[in-house]
């Protein structure tokens, strides 16, 4: 049945491989290429949150404009947008147009990846959702890795690997463009507001936002944490994509595993030995380049499942036509917590406390593990629910399942119409909370 479902979504997955690429590969050129012109740490933290506050910008504002032109269109247009964001940075070197053109990005790529693991989420149940989602993910590390990998090569301080990233955004394309993709189909979406995730999942809520926050902070001020312990240009790519690599590597296994075993155990353990390798990381120079490599994939490796462990745990405790609206309200609040992540470390940086870089990240994980485990005695394991049903469709054809949902998200917190239906038996010791109408 997996293999199936992979078949159906792989022309979607083969272009979210290439915009995943795309992503690692400017993050890390920026933060170079900032450092090389002269900008301060905090300047730069500053720059690379924009990504995020666009990605959070793009999870509301973006869904109504797909909804308009048709799924296939939109995708066309985001995908210029990108592309013109990364050249406008190749001939404009200044922190305001960057700023604002890491905004275009963030915008234009969130929409991509409200559309992609909505549409992942529906396709599967609980006894595949964790590998299905791993699949996704191990796609676009490897995507990220390649990135790294290519602007090894290319020198960040010439206009080079600014082109080469504006021309694979538009190679992403072709995949979904010339393919028959699978979308889905025969479920009514409902809203799912914020504050009713934190009552039915609250770990998935405080990992997604925790976890983002350590992401942001990583990709966004790691190269310029790397390049201060005196690790070379091309030591801080391969600094990046080991990172990646370790989550490439055990992404699929920790994913398979929370199929199998309550998934809190699984966020716990993986969050535990993240904090004990950060807080190895915090005591090593850069003259032990092989060490570092060695820590920063197991790193990886514990990290980067994280945010899907937290996305399916979430989505156990959902019905199948909540798990549409769920998505995009994950993002946003993964979108808060990268906003807030790069930022703080780089002004933490400025002021001189650049070695606590890895502490503040063994921080922030040792307390998402802390809370998996208080959970697991708040509440039972959640039991397997019945495979979502869907069909195979043209991509160009909107999916007002999804499209309707994502837009009636924004206003779900401020005027909730109705009262989220989630079946009893699926949540066992708890109390569903009381929506009235207005």
């Amino acid at each position: 049945m997996l293999r199936q479902q992979l078949r159906a979504v792989s022309s979607l997955l083969s272009t979210m491989t290439l915009i995943g690429l795309c992503v690692g590969m400017t993050s890390t050129l920026l933060s170079l290429r900032a450092t090389i012109e002269g900008f301060s740490t905090i300047t730069t933290g500053i720059i690379m949150s924009a990504y995020f506050i666009g990605f959070l910008f793009g999870t509301t504002r973006a869904p109504k404009d797909i909804r308009r032109v048709g799924f296939i269109r939109a995708f066309g247009g985001l995908a210029a947008l990108a592309s013109a964001a990364v050249l406008i940075q190749s001939m404009w070197i200044d922190p305001v147009v960057w700023f604002l053109t890491r905004f275009v990005s963030g915008f234009a790529i969130s929409a991509m990846f409200v559309i992609a693991e909505s549409w992942l989420n529906t396709m599967a149940d609980n006894k595949n959702r964790g590998a299905m989602l791993s699949v996704y993910l191990v796609l676009i590390y490897a995507g990220l890795i390649v990135g790294q990998l290519i602007l090894g090569f290319a020198d960040p301080a010439t206009f080079v690997p600014f082109v080469i990233i504006a021309l694979l955004i538009n190679l992403s394309l072709i995949p979904i463009l010339a393919t028959i993709s699978s979308e889905p189909n025969g479920s009514s979406p409902r809203k799912v507001p914020i504050r009713f995730l934190l009552t039915q999942a609250p770990l998935g809520i405080a990992a997604a936002f925790t976890i983002q926050a350590c992401y942001a902070m990583f990709y966004g001020i790691g190269p310029v944490y790397a390049t201060y312990i005196g690790l070379s240009v091309p030591q801080v790519t391969i600094f990046m994509a080991s990172f990646i690599f370790g989550g490439l590597v055990l992404q699929t296994p920790i994913g398979l595993l929370s199929d199998r075993i309550d998934r809190r155990l699984v966020l716990a353990g993986v969050t535990a030995v993240g904090t004990l390798t950060a807080l190895v990381l915090s005591q090593l120079s850069g003259d032990t380049p092989l060490l570092i490599f060695i820590f920063m994939a197991l790193l990886g490796g514990c990290l980067l499942p994280v945010y899907s462990l937290a996305m399916a745990h979430t989505n156990d405790y959902l019905s199948t036509d909540q798990m549409l609206g769920a998505t995009g309200s994950i993002i946003k609040v993964g979108g808060v917590g990268a906003i807030i992540g790069a930022p703080s470390v780089a002004a933490l940086m400025q002021f001189g406390a650049v070695d606590f870089f890895f502490i503040l990240m063994a921080a922030l994980t040792a307390a998402i593990c802390c809370y998996a485990v208080y959970r697991t005695t708040r509440r039972a394991k959640a039991v397997d629910q019945g495979h979502t049903s869907f069909t195979t469709l043209a991509p160009a054809t909107t999916s007002a399942e999804i499209m309707t949902t994502m837009v009636e998200t924004d206003a779900e917190e401020d005027a909730p119409d109705d009262e989220p239906h989630v079946p009893l038996d699926d949540i066992p010791e708890i109390e569903l909370p009381d929506f009235k109408q207005k």
